[in-house]
């Protein structure tokens, strides 16, 4: 006779028995959960900026037509007898607001007005970049005779080296007593350590295709042959300066052996060595010399618009970037 708790063992084995979940299974799933939710957020961020830089373009879009408007509605009544002015501020070059592109549009646009009796090129610069006033200079010299207006310079702080450059080819130079100018002189800087880095042990190991290739480069002696040729040079551009003041200026230079030396003087001082005409103000000359009292400002300068494009332009295009790697798929 059989015992029932081995026929109970035996049913019990007989039974298919199930396999337990295995891990690889439940990792299956969570990646799979994983890579969708990951695309979904990738999409959410595409189609995000997208409507942001839709926003964006828009918003730029309504801000350069409100500066254009508010610019045009700023010069009221150009018609009406008036005296221009344009303002050279600050370091002149080719990435500066005084940049020649801007000042020659500036003056261009005053001058090309019917109302403009003179233009006033108020100055307050240390000087800059030779080539940047050169061509200043000579649109000076070329929109007077086209236009048949008179074309006075009127210093505040400052007029020096580039900047006088550029008021040399005025009708007249307006100083304060105490502006700084002249400084008629061309340099070259830099910084040279052959003998520290012989000190410390340092080697510098520059490569050239052009034996004068490096010649400026501060880690590497200088030899004569390099100096003279850099000195030679800063020699002709010199006399290219000095001629310009000549031309300018004219009988009224009361020439002394310092005055092309590089030096500076004060605004009476620049008045007696024939370097300015008078003392005066913006106002006094629009007053008096000019005889239009009312004075307009035609400066081209960064607005608004420029200001924001400069700022959001990486942003926005690295979101561009971004978005249609997002949409692409590419990393």
């Amino acid at each position: 006779m059989q015992d029932p708790q081995d026929h109970a063992s035996a049913s019990a084995s007989q039974e298919p028995t199930k396999a337990p979940p295995t891990a690889d299974s439940g990792w299956e799933r969570q990646t799979l959960e994983r890579l969708a939710f990951a695309h979904l957020n990738e999409q959410k961020t595409a189609r995000r900026w997208k409507v942001g830089l839709r926003v964006a373009w828009l918003l730029l879009l309504t801000v350069v037509f409100w500066q254009v408007f508010t610019y045009k509605a700023s010069i009221s009544n150009p018609t009406l007898p008036h005296t221009a002015m344009v303002s050279i501020v600050g370091e002149i070059g080719s990435e500066t607001e005084a940049s020649a592109e801007n000042v020659m549009s500036s003056m261009r646009l005053a001058l090309e007005d019917s109302g403009s009796q003179a233009l006033v090129l108020l100055i307050n610069s240390p000087g800059g970049s030779p080539v940047q006033a050169g061509l200043i200079n000579d649109e000076i010299v070329r929109l007077r005779a086209l236009h048949n207006k008179p074309i006075y310079a009127v210093v505040e702080e400052s007029c020096a080296s580039a900047a006088y450059y550029i008021a040399a080819a005025a009708d007249q130079i307006y100083v304060d007593k105490a502006s700084i100018v002249g400084s008629i002189g061309v340099l070259m800087d830099g910084f040279g350590f052959t003998e520290l880095m012989n000190k410390l042990g340092v080697e510098r190991r520059l490569m050239t295709a052009g034996a004068n290739k490096g010649f400026l480069d501060p880690f590497s002696p200088q030899t004569e042959p390099q100096r003279k040729h850099a000195q030679a040079m800063l020699n002709q551009i010199h006399t290219q300066f000095i001629e310009v003041v000549k031309k300018g200026r004219g009988d009224r230079l009361k020439e002394t052996p310092e005055m092309f030396s590089g030096l500076f003087w004060s605004g009476q001082q620049a008045v007696d060595l024939g370097l300015a005409d008078s003392l005066g103000s913006l106002d006094g000359v629009a007053r008096e010399v000019v005889k239009a009292p009312d004075v307009i400002d035609y400066t081209q300068r960064e607005n608004v618009a420029e200001r924001l494009v400069k700022r959001f332009g990486a942003a926005v295009g690295e979101g561009s970037v971004r978005a249609l790697r997002s949409s692409t798929g590419l990393r």
